[in-house]
């Protein structure tokens, strides 16, 4: 299940040539970053359970309750989790309802309701309906997991507020822009949107995104 450490995509370059001839933002924005691209890391069950643990908290909030978290179990894996004292996760700094999130999330791996095994057959639309079935994991939070995990190439999430943010800068002169103008612009990336918006993050924020 574990993912080798700082995986990059296969298809990083092929996909770069593509946007920058396909498009007249992508060819200014790509060769500003260099070499830096996007890498996977972790499994699969800690990828999620940190994705639960940092919401709506401060990143460094996170890492610190994280932390904490974590040394609570000499294995960190879902029956070592299901195992976990709820008072203690708590003493952790986690809150009553992200205790229960973990605790889901752990029964799904636990349980095989997730074919983390099959994900590189299934397509993406399936691989984040089984996501969301996951107590406290959303569209967005599965398909961040499809682009920083998993690494697919043509993932779309119209509920980014930075992609957004980004588009509207980049594409729109700052004006705001809809989520059906933000698919038509992402209509030009495929089938390497996923790239295309990992550099529009960077056009925000020029330090790349860990997931």
């Amino acid at each position: 299940m574990a993912v080798v450490s700082e995986v990059v995509p296969a298809y990083w370059d092929e996909a770069c040539k593509h946007l920058v001839k396909r498009d007249r933002v992508m060819k200014k924005l790509i060769p500003q970053f260099g070499e830096a691209r996007l890498q996977s890391r972790g499994d699969a069950f800690a990828t999620l359970a940190r994705s639960i643990v940092g919401q709506q908290i401060s990143v460094k909030a996170a890492q610190s309750v994280w932390n904490k978290w974590v040394a609570l179990t000499p294995k960190f894996q879902p029956a070592a989790v299901l195992a976990l004292d709820v008072e203690a996760q708590r003493a952790a700094g986690l809150s009553a309802r992200k205790v229960e999130y973990l605790r889901d999330l752990a029964e799904h791996f636990a349980s095989g309701q997730v074919h983390v095994r099959q994900w590189a057959q299934m397509d993406d639309e399936a691989i984040i309906e089984e996501l969301v079935a996951i107590r406290g994991i959303g569209r967005w939070t599965a398909e961040m997991f499809l682009i920083f995990h998993l690494m697919r190439p043509n993932v779309m999430p119209l509920d980014d507020v930075g992609l957004l943010k980004g588009i509207s800068l980049n594409y729109f002169s700052g004006e705001p822009v809809s989520r059906a103008e933000a698919r038509e612009v992402g209509d030009a990336w495929a089938p390497y949107r996923s790239v295309a918006v990992w550099y529009i993050w960077r056009s925000l924020d020029p330090l790349p995104v860990d997931y």
